[in-house]
């Protein structure tokens, strides 16, 4: 019976001997991976025209100030980081004026918004005499604290490319006029028909 327990422990701590030994991977620190890296990897490679750069970094403020906003209103508003928060959505805008957030604020409250997510969204310019506005149209989804979906809906936004200080580049900042904007008027009144 011992030699029976001796060959069973024997052949117990071979096995375990065996399997702990086990080749791992040789794994790169920070440092290499950086090192390894270059532009054809970091950066994709698909080249985007204007109309399409500019859809995408709109999508991305509307994402970001809605963003900040949910967070604002899931807050309790009397905190030094919620004072942030506003003053950062505020910037978000090329007049700094609170009634341009309230109304946002208002509908993302009485719906208890705890997470949007931007859809599609499409561009376009008005002309309207010497001006040329721009508009982007998109729908957001409103999600609540269980992440279960309140709704989708269509909104407008108007915004301006201010052409940023920068020596020798065309760089542009982005600002909101105004958020959920009335659609442009149709070029025909409602009962004027010839």
């Amino acid at each position: 019976m011992k030699n029976l327990t001796k060959i069973f422990l024997f052949f117990l701590s071979l096995s375990l001997i065996t399997f702990s030994c086990n080749k791992q991977d040789k794994q790169m620190s920070d440092l290499e991976i950086i090192r390894k890296n270059n532009n054809i990897k970091s950066y994709p490679s698909a080249k985007m025209d204007s109309a399409q750069a500019i859809a995408t970094i709109t999508k991305q403020k509307i994402q970001e100030l809605l963003d900040l906003s949910t967070l604002y209103t899931s807050g309790t508003r009397d905190t030094e980081i919620d004072s942030v928060i506003y003053s950062q959505m505020k910037s978000y805008f090329s007049e700094q004026d609170s009634n341009k957030l309230r109304p946002l604020l208002l509908e993302l409250d009485s719906l208890k918004v705890q997470r949007t997510k931007v859809g599609d969204i499409s561009v376009s310019k008005e002309i309207v005499g010497k001006d040329t506005l721009d508009f982007a149209k998109f729908y957001v989804e409103y999600f609540d604290m269980r992440n279960r979906s309140i709704g989708t809906f269509n909104k407008n936004v108007q915004y301006i490319l201010e052409p940023s200080p920068v020596k020798f580049q065309k760089e542009f900042k982005f600002y909101f006029v105004d958020f959920d904007v009335k659609p442009p008027n149709d070029s025909t009144l409602v009962g004027v028909t010839k």
